[in-house]
């Protein structure tokens, strides 16, 4: 999924464990680049519920109070914000009847109250589930395709933004339901 966000035009990726491999994250560089962009997308494997360590490193250092936040922190206001993950499980462990007791946009609401916090939209986030098996299951194709719909239609400003905010994963942007099924891990 990396390297086909860095192919769409219009679409800046940044794999923070080759920039920083010691964690020695730049402020300034990120903080700019978070300026010189509208839409802001944390890609990531969901490990242990949450995000990698350098991301979370990233979010600490970088969304910075009085430039992400406080009276004079609006340099995000207006932007729009998503996550694109994968999981292990499948997408039936995701609910609160399943083996992870929670949704995975509940599990995200601490990256969604960080959106909110720093006056960005949030969108419902992007899954692959079942990632341990979507290679043998044949599924990496289309939600590969997806992903780099989602990519091209931000980047073009052609994505319907209100459409999106109250879905529960942006798997469901798309009408075609096979697209939704091999996205989730379900057959």
């Amino acid at each position: 999924m990396f390297r086909d966000a860095a192919s769409i035009k219009g679409v800046t990726a940044v794999d923070l464990y080759y920039e920083y491999p010691t964690y020695n994250i730049n402020i300034d560089q990120e903080q700019q680049r978070l300026i010189d962009h509208d839409v802001i997308i944390f890609q990531f494997p969901l490990y242990w519920y949450s995000t990698p360590s350098i991301l979370k490193e990233w979010q600490d250092l970088v969304l910075e109070y009085g430039f992400a936040y406080g009276q004079d922190g609006t340099a995000l206001h207006g932007k729009t914000f998503l996550c694109a993950i994968s999981a292990g499980g499948k997408a039936e462990a995701y609910q609160t009847d399943g083996y992870n007791h929670f949704t995975i946009r509940e599990l995200l609401q601490p990256l969604e109250q960080t959106a909110t916090l720093t006056g960005m939209t949030y969108l419902p986030p992007f899954c692959l589930f079942g990632s341990r098996t979507a290679q043998e299951e044949h599924r990496i194709p289309e939600h590969r395709e997806r992903w780099r719909e989602l990519l091209s239609l931000l980047a073009s400003g052609d994505f319907d933004i209100e459409r999106a905010k109250p879905m529960d994963k942006l798997n469901h942007y798309w009408p075609s339901e096979q697209a939704v099924q091999s996205d989730e891990g379900t057959s």
